[in-house]
């Protein structure tokens, strides 16, 4: 028998990162920006988090001596900080000199992944490790805390409540953002910078500023799931290279929700369900199978984009401006 109640909370917390970057991903289109970098970015705000973590941890020298709210605001603010500086090196690029967005956000995830490894290495030669990863125990702690309800209430609990508080504050983030590019004057207006900044500039809306808003916060808000990955999902540790694929996914996973946010937090428990499935499905020692399962996830965004695209439905395309640089002497 498929043991669901198992599976349901790996699914879950195999998405959360997913969830945290295609929410941040999809603001950032919403604008007009395509962000490949979001690899990097996401790779850059959990190094950030683990160092500031890191030094924390150092400092106080024993995990009686942690405060648990700096425990938790000093990597987050890190991690905040980090994204957000990615954010604007992209800006800075696209926006103001007007390089190309595709060569701009895929140089920024090689840059991401350097960054993220030389730090990494540079803290696992201050520890002296045998083995090559630093393990934040304490910190990884305060950020798995799960809701008190969590193992009085059997499988309600374990599917429902066993998750840190970053897996709550993704779903929260993915309404929110839903809700404001729906509802409000602020969603209307990045809209219409997204599908046509040259009309939007004419309206009176201040393109630049949109542009580098979104994107920043979308960086800080994908920047969240490199941290949550790092302090949740791999319980503090960190490795070079460890994070895989998960910022790729992310950004099909943009294309998957058809630029939803709040569609995304059921897509993304499904993406995170396709990842894992492998593993709850007899294969044996059959090594090209079970790589086959981990296609899955790109299988099913290919069929929904082929849908998408035969049903040419105008809310479901991507913004008309996406990827474009918007000239102003053009208009």
């Amino acid at each position: 028998m498929f043991d669901f109640v198992a599976f349901i909370p790996r699914a879950v917390a195999q998405s959360i990162p997913l969830l945290f970057g295609s929410t941040g991903e999809t603001i950032t289109q919403k604008s007009g920006n395509l962000n490949l970098g979001i690899p990097g970015v996401m790779y850059v705000g959990a190094i950030a988090g683990v160092i500031g973590g890191f030094l924390y941890e150092r400092a106080c020298g024993t995990a009686d001596n942690m405060n648990p709210v700096l425990t938790i605001l000093i990597p987050l603010l890190c991690c905040l900080l980090g994204s957000l500086l990615m954010g604007l090196l992209y800006c800075f690029l696209t926006v103001t000199l007007r390089a190309n967005q595709n060569v701009t956000g895929l140089a920024m995830t090689t840059f991401g992944v350097g960054f993220g490894n030389f730090f990494g290495g540079s803290l696992i030669k201050l520890t002296g490790a045998d083995v090559p990863s630093i393990a934040l125990s304490a910190t990884s702690n305060m950020f798995r805390k799960t809701l008190p309800l969590a193992k009085t209430t059997g499988w309600f609990g374990k599917v429902f409540l066993s998750y840190g508080f970053l897996a709550y504050t993704a779903i929260v983030i993915s309404l929110v953002a839903a809700y404001i590019l729906k509802r409000t004057r602020t969603g209307l207006h990045l809209r219409a910078v997204g599908e046509s900044p040259a009309t939007a500039d004419a309206a009176g809306i201040n393109i630049t500023k949109y542009k580098y808003v979104a994107t920043c916060v979308g960086c800080m808000i994908a920047g969240l799931g490199g941290l949550y990955y790092v302090m949740d999902y791999a319980c503090g540790v960190w490795s070079n290279d460890a994070f895989g694929d998960r910022g790729w996914l992310a950004i099909a996973l943009v294309i998957f929700t058809i630029w939803r946010p709040d569609v995304g937090i059921v897509s993304s428990i499904l993406f995170g369900g396709l990842y894992i499935l492998y593993l709850f499905i007899p294969t044996g020692m059959n090594l090209a199978v079970k790589e086959l399962y981990k296609m899955l996830p790109y299988i099913v965004t290919i069929i929904v984009l082929i849908i998408t695209s035969m049903r040419n439905k105008r809310e479901n395309q991507p913004p008309a401006s996406l990827g474009l640089s918007y000239f102003r002497e053009e208009r």
